[in-house]
């Protein structure tokens, strides 16, 4: 997905986000409270239950909601002062079922892009790109009335990354998908960060798609921020291995655990395993070790607390 026209997108390690003592009431509901948050990592979670202040979050960072206190910067940017150039810069993928049901997914993409700043020509070619790139090639002369709810999200997404922003802001993109809707939209929105340097906030309040696209985590509960970091030091500081029940020889799996550099301490009927460097070599170790003794492997779980424990703990 080639930009029309590049922009430097902010460098690793920098603040794509910034807010500081955040506050936003209406009558008498707090949706957000003292929220000082800073957000770098390429590819951030937003999570919260519903009503824990996220949409007013997202909304006061685009410029549609303005706060009764605090300030915010956005790639560097002053959003009280600025926010027409916050908005240029921005991608925003809506919840809602929004588009206009009488016009193509083509025709939509390129009226935002033109909305965006982009010549007519430029706007239909990157309207092209984008509609490939989310899977909507062969459909984008169909009207948004015949569309699936899988392709009414692919749209959104698409005019959401038409002009090539530094970051986009996508709001529950997985809200009414099937599991092969939901599996294939978090695959493109991990790419968006990974493979294309596009920065990602995503709001969810599903644990799963955050832990899945995302590096970093915000957690809000009641318009406060509860917690936020980068999921894999969440990771190490909660992971305790995992909990090994074997049929067979539990000594001999055991020892081949040792033989292949992995710690097992006893526990009741199986044993509790840690090494392997990483989650990925810790469970192909075990694996390992299992076929080496000739055992079956009847149970494999976490032993202890794991990063979603904790984070369901957080968001209620």
């Amino acid at each position: 997905m080639s930009p029309a026209s590049p922009t430097a997108a902010a460098p690793t390690g920098t603040r794509l986000i910034a807010t500081e003592g955040l506050a936003k009431a209406y009558g008498r509901v707090q949706a957000l409270d003292g929220v000082t948050v800073g957000i770098s990592a390429r590819a951030t979670g937003l999570l919260g239950a519903n009503g824990a202040g996220k949409s007013t979050l997202m909304k006061s960072i685009l410029g549609l909601v303005h706060p009764d206190a605090g300030r915010i910067e956005v790639l560097g940017i002053d959003a009280a002062e600025n926010p027409g150039e916050i908005r240029r810069r921005l991608g925003y993928m809506p919840e809602l079922d929004c588009l206009p049901l009488d016009m193509t997914a083509r025709d939509i993409v390129v009226h935002m892009a033109e909305l965006r700043g982009l010549p007519r020509r430029d706007a239909v070619l990157r309207a092209s790109e984008v509609l490939f790139q989310v899977g909507l090639e062969e459909e984008r002369s169909r009207l948004i009335r015949t569309f699936s709810t899988g392709m009414k999200q692919r749209t959104k997404l698409a005019q959401a990354l038409v002009h090539s922003p530094e970051l986009v802001i996508l709001d529950e993109p997985t809200n009414g998908l099937d599991p092969s809707g939901r599996d294939e939209m978090l695959s493109l929105v991990r790419r968006l960060s990974s493979e294309l340097d596009i920065a990602v906030l995503l709001s969810s309040h599903v644990l799963e798609d955050v832990t899945r696209t995302c590096d970093a985590v915000v957690v809000l509960r009641d318009g406060r921020l509860v917690t936020e970091g980068l999921i894999g030091d969440m990771r190490g500081m909660i992971d305790d291995g995992v909990f090994a029940r074997v049929a067979g020889d539990t000594g001999a799996f055991t020892a081949a655990l040792g033989a292949r550099g992995l710690r097992a301490e006893p526990r009741g009927d199986g044993v509790t395993v840690h090494g392997g460097g990483s989650e990925a070599g810790l469970l192909d170790g075990v694996r390992d070790a299992a076929a080496d003794a000739g055992v079956g492997l009847r149970e494999l779980r976490p032993a202890g607390r794991t990063l979603e424990d904790a984070l369901v703990d957080a968001i209620e």
